[in-house]
This record gives C-alpha cells, sequence and structure tokens, in this order.
C-alpha cells in the first residue's frame, strides 16, 4: 500500500479520509458515516481510480490504515461511470549497451557498469567527440539473413526486443492466434527520432561511389520511422494498431503513455509498446559536437555520462530498444499471465520555449509529472522513486531537479533518484522503454541501481541520488516515475504502482 499512512479508529473516520479496508484491496475513499449501533459503524466509499459506491460497516474502535493526505470525493470519478480499464505490465524486453536481453541490462544496471566506449575505424577518425554507447550484440546477427537485409537497424533492436518482451508474457512467437489472442483487439505502439534516415545516408555513399543500379530495392521503407512498428506487426501476426510517435527523445514514453490510452478505451486488449533507435553514426556525432550537447571525454569513456555530477558535461550517444508488453487486467488474469505491475498513469506537456533547451524553471516538466500522477489518481505523497531523464548536461539535469523539488517540495530529498544514463548512455527514442523497463524492475525487486557517473552530486539540486550501490525501495509510497524530456520542450512522464 502506499503514502505515508497513519492508523486511526473506524469512529474517527471523516469524509475525505484515505483508506484501505484490505490489506491487498484498492485505496477507497470515505463519502459518509454513520453509527450502526454503539459498536458499528457504516462506511460509504468510493474507490480512488473510479467505481461504484461500496458500503462497509465495521467494529467503531478497529484501527484502520489511513493515508495522512485527503481527497475531496466531489473530485473522484462519477461512481455511475462504468469503471475504467487497468493497465497491468505482463511482458519485458530489451537490447541495451548493458547486455542484449533484460537480464543482462538489469545486472548491469544493478551493478553500476557503464556500456561506453570510444567508437573505433575511419569513419570517426577525426571527430571531436568519438564516445558512443553500442549496445551489446549485433541485431543482425540474431535475426535470419534475408530479415535482417530488409530492416534498418533499429528496427532489428525493435523487433528482438518485442520478441523477448512477447515471449516474457507467455506468448507464442507464432503470433497472435497461437497465443490465443485475437489480432484485431492486439496493437503495437513505437517511439522512435530517426528511425531509418541513416540508411538514406549509407544510400547516398553508394549512389556516389557505385552509382544507382546499386543502391538497394530496400531503402526507401527502411527509411520510414513506422518501419520498427511495422515489422512487429507483421512478425507477431498484430492487425489493431501498429501506431508511431516522433516526440524527441520522449517517443518511446509517449508510446507507452499512448498505448495505456488506447487499452483503457477499449481499442485494444493488450499492446507491445516501447522505443528504438540506432544513430551512432559519424553525422550524428559531429552535429551533436557542434552543438556542444555531448561529453567530449574520448579519454575517459567511463567517467563521460555524468547524470547530476558537478562536472558533468553533456551526454553520450546510445543505441538499442526497451519493450513493453501492456495489457487489460481482466484480459491479463483470463489468460493466466504473470503481472509485473500496474501502468498506472501518464502525462504529457510541452515546453512552448526553444528547438533543443530547456524551459530554465521546469514549469512543463512540473506539469507533466503533476499529470501523470493525476492520471494515476495518486499525489506527490505517494511517490516512492524517480527514473530521472538526466542527460548529464548542465542545464537539463537543473531544470529536471528543479521541477521534482517544487512537485516533492519539502520532501523532495526524501526520494530517491536515479538515472540511467551514466551506464547507458542516451538512447534517443529508445530510452524511454528502456528506462520504464528499469523502473518497473525496481518494483518488481525493491531495489534502486546507482546513478553511474554521480560521484560528486552537484550543490544546490535539493535531490537525494542514489550512487555507489543499490538502494532498497523506501517502504512509504507505491508510485514510481519514469521521466522523459525531448528536444522542442516534448515532456512525458509514465506512473507504475506495484503490482494489483
Amino acid at each position: 500500500m502506499g503514502g505515508k499512512c497513519v492508523l486511526l479508529t473506524t469512529s474517527e473516520l471523516v469524509p475525505g479520509d484515505v483508506i484501505a479496508t484490505d490489506p491487498d484491496g484498492p485505496w477507497l475513499v470515505v463519502v459518509r458515516t454513520a453509527p450502526v449501533t454503539e459498536t458499528k459503524t457504516r462506511l460509504q466509499l468510493r474507490p480512488l481510480t473510479g467505481g461504484p459506491d461500496l458500503e462497509r460497516v465495521l467494529p467503531r474502535y478497529e484501527r484502520q490504515v489511513v493515508r495522512t493526505t485527503r481527497v475531496d470525493p466531489a473530485d473522484l470519478p462519477d461512481p455511475a461511470a462504468p469503471r475504467r480499464r487497468r493497465v497491468v505490465v505482463t511482458g519485458l524486453g530489451a537490447v541495451s549497451p548493458l547486455g542484449g536481453d533484460v537480464p543482462g541490462l538489469w545486472q548491469g544496471l544493478l551493478e553500476g557498469r557503464c556500456g561506453v566506449s570510444v567508437m573505433e575505424g575511419p569513419d570517426f577518425d577525426g571527430l571531436p567527440v568519438r564516445l558512443a554507447a553500442r549496445a551489446a550484440i549485433d541485431p543482425a546477427d540474431l535475426l535470419p539473413r534475408p530479415l535482417a537485409r530488409r530492416m534498418n537497424r533499429s528496427a532489428q533492436f525493435a523487433l528482438l526486443a518485442a520478441r523477448e518482451a512477447w515471449r516474457d508474457a507467455g506468448l507464442d512467437l507464432s503470433g497472435t492466434v497461437a497465443s490465443g489472442l485475437r489480432p484485431a483487439r492486439t496493437g503495437v505502439s513505437m517511439g522512435t527520432i530517426i528511425g531509418g534516415a541513416p540508411v538514406m545516408v549509407e544510400s547516398r555513399l553508394t549512389l556516389i561511389a557505385r552509382g544507382p543500379r546499386a543502391v538497394s530495392p530496400h531503402t526507401s521503407p527502411m527509411t520510414v520511422p513506422s518501419a520498427s512498428a511495422a515489422q512487429i506487426s507483421k512478425d507477431l501476426d498484430i492487425r489493431g494498431e501498429a501506431r508511431t510517435f516522433v516526440s524527441a527523445c520522449a517517443s518511446g514514453t509517449e508510446a507507452i503513455g499512448q498505448a495505456i490510452d488506447a487499452i483503457r478505451a477499449g481499442r485494444v486488449d493488450l499492446v507491445v509498446a516501447g522505443g528504438t533507435e540506432a544513430v551512432i553514426t559519424p553525422e550524428i556525432l559531429a552535429a551533436f559536437a557542434a552543438m556542444r550537447a555531448v561529453s567530449p571525454r574520448n579519454d575517459r569513456p567511463g567517467a563521460a555520462s555524468r547524470p547530476f555530477d558537478a562536472e558533468r558535461d553533456g551526454f553520450v550517444l546510445g543505441e538499442g530498444a526497451g519493450v513493453l508488453i501492456l495489457e487489460d487486467e481482466e484480459h491479463a488474469r483470463a489468460r493466466g499471465a504473470r503481472i509485473y505491475c500496474e501502468a498506472a498513469g501518464w502525462g504529457l506537456s510541452a515546453d512552448a520555449f526553444h528547438m533543443a533547451a530547456p524551459e530554465p524553471e521546469g514549469r512543463g516538466v512540473e506539469a507533466a509529472l503533476r499529470a501523470a500522477l493525476a492520471d494515476a489518481g495518486a499525489t506527490p505523497a505517494d511517490v516512492a522513486h524517480v527514473n530521472a531523464h538526466a542527460t548529464a548536461t548542465v542545464d537539463g539535469d537543473r531544470t529536471e531537479a528543479r521541477a521534482l523539488c517544487r512537485l516533492f517540495g519539502s520532501h523532495a530529498r526524501d526520494i530517491p533518484v536515479t538515472a540511467n544514463k551514466g551506464a547507458l548512455g542516451h538512447l534517443q527514442g529508445g530510452a524511454g522503454g528502456v528506462e520504464a523497463i528499469a523502473t518497473v524492475l525496481t518494483l518488481r525487486d525493491g531495489l534502486i541501481p546507482p546513478t553511474v557517473g554521480c560521484d560528486h552530486p552537484e550543490e544546490g539540486l535539493g535531490l537525494d541520488v542514489v550512487r555507489g550501490t543499490p538502494r532498497p525501495l523506501p517502504p512509504c509510497g507505491d508510485i514510481a516515475l519514469s521521466n522523459s524530456f525531448g528536444f522542442g520542450g516534448h515532456n512525458a512522464v509514465l506512473a507504475f504502482r506495484p503490482r494489483p
């Protein structure tokens, strides 16, 4: 159960109190109290996340678990309205600089390993920045050659991660029908920034060097950002929706959030959702170096990505994919699926400020944080952990810290914060998916991975950054947030809650 709590007797309860009459049940808001006898009290209760009112007759002097935060019953969803579908996470899949699967990713994060290295070869010689975090595996080696040749590297990552998540959810790789699913009630929701754009660069070089007949006929379909969603849809016979979201570094997180909405709206029962990116190319590295956005520490790759650290000097480009299987809870339980946690809500906002710089005070970031909590039926007091976006840029980290400090107020230092980009680099459109997986596993195992590279936290940030070794998840609070913020002021936040 979540939030900071106290014990009160039934007779002390008043409308607006939030209680849990069952240790494994939902939070309920007291709407009305009335004595029944000298020893019994009748309570009218309304589920915090919506649904019909309940009645309970309880002993007057029985102790109840009550959250210290209160809720106006008038602000709750109409009890006569249909109950909103609850969305749960039933499968995880990842390709990252720390490993070719989820266990490799999670073990690497807990061990505090760093996947950053110096890019070698003539293509990278002479670049002012040669640092990047390559995926731990080459996806083309794990796919049939004819299939790999028709897919860009980003789509290859996405397909491998989707297959792992599909298996992890107890589904058959033969497709939706073999898995007992309805193809038209199943969807794909992927985020990416550039998708197959590097293929265009390779195609132009081929055109110059060898002429038009040497250009692959697969070039055009490989360049579209929607290629990843299309390939997953085709591979798993998913026919309900195949959607792609492009919102800079918030792309993967928005794709997951939009999948939550699609399930709640009843359009689909299950969605393969996440993000992917593969843009470690000389052109992209040179472009980011020209902006002075990436760390120039070519001589110290293991200490280049330093989220929240006083000596941070830019992010490190990474690559990979993170995919979650999101599912309507009743659908998941009906097929006997293992449930990791609840995808409780999400929030979206825009800075409307600058194409590359964050709004300094973080008002847009704060709006997305508050929107995610409201969507989850939660308050700042319910938050136990934050997986920060924290790219290791000076302005970006400060902006996020300011937003979190305003959100949590005097309790900001009570909320443990971690940033995965010290270990992984910045996976761009894939970051939201991989970091959401880390957040889900934090809830599953009760362990928060350390922030690699944050040896000397910047003074004045006002945050409790987890460093050195993993830290147990605190007992108070039942919400973990996963943040993603991108160029152009795109802000997206996911809220996860332990398994319902």
